[in-house]
């Protein structure tokens, strides 16, 4: 029995779990530092949120009843802000697709274009689609155009990173089979590559399509058209009436965009 408690206390005592312990206590000390710095940096002061609601019911108050005498000129931005969207995810898929076969370490032809695909990825993903927005919108002007470019752009880090993973975690037999037999790198592409991973490419699409139209909704406060437009429109001009009609079409669109996405992929999977 002694023997037996020895080897328990032993057990209580060792350095591992000591070290452990350490650890863990200095991980959760740091996090507690970090959410405090980071409440004193933005300022947070939970008590005007108490003291702004007589500001927030007089904007409810003055947006209400929605006024939707206007709602057929709201026709037009908002088949706009869908189209946006769908530019952006087909030209973005269409730029990903081949920068992630060469961005994915098992089927890229050496390590620096490896490195190099990798990197352009990154860079379109880092850059935020309102920076992206913003940028296009100097070069080209206002209007859609720019939006949709700016969510190609976006699209391309996003959907190139997924893919690529995509690609890396696919089943390499038929792969090697089509090398084996002579095939070119194109038909490895075509006959191997795509058939093993388009079910789950054309998920991860539908997803980053409904994502982009919720951000092409964001773009037209920069100008980029769309429903944002005219919202940022009407709150500049104090027409909260319009605004709550604008939010209750962002709200059913964003919705059927939703559900239509799920149904897609439910018919892929």
């Amino acid at each position: 029995m002694a023997v037996e408690a020895d080897r328990h206390a032993l057990k209580l005592h060792r350095p591992g779990d000591t070290w452990q312990r350490a650890w863990r206590f200095l991980l959760a000390f740091a996090a507690l530092l970090f959410v405090a710095q980071s409440l004193i940096v933005v300022q947070a002061r939970p008590q005007d949120l108490v003291t702004g609601v007589g500001g927030m019911a007089d904007f409810l108050r003055r947006s209400l009843p929605p006024d939707f005498s206007q709602i057929g000129t709201y026709i037009w931005p908002t088949f706009e802000t869908v189209d946006i969207a769908f530019f952006g995810t087909f030209a973005g898929v269409l730029l990903a697709l081949p920068l992630a076969v060469l961005a994915a370490e098992n089927v890229a032809p050496s390590r620096v274009i490896y490195l190099a695909a990798r990197g352009i990825i990154s860079f379109c993903r880092a850059v935020h689609e309102l920076v992206w927005a913003l940028l296009f919108v100097t070069a080209v002007g206002l209007g859609p155009f720019p939006g949709g470019l700016a969510l190609a752009v976006h699209s391309v880090g996003m959907l190139g990173r997924l893919f690529a993973e995509q690609i890396e975690t696919m089943d390499m037999g038929p792969i090697d089979a089509l090398t084996l037999t002579g095939a070119s790198r194109l038909q490895v592409f075509t006959h191997g590559v795509v058939p093993s991973v388009l079910p789950a490419l054309l998920g991860i699409s539908l997803y980053r399509l409904d994502e982009n139209i919720r951000s092409s909704l964001v773009l037209g406060f920069v100008g980029a058209g769309g429903i944002g437009f005219h919202l940022l429109t009407a709150m500049n001009l104090f027409q909260y009436r319009q605004v709550s009609t604008l939010l209750i079409v962002t709200f059913v669109l964003v919705i059927a965009a939703e559900r239509a996405s799920a149904i897609l992929r439910a018919k892929l999977a």
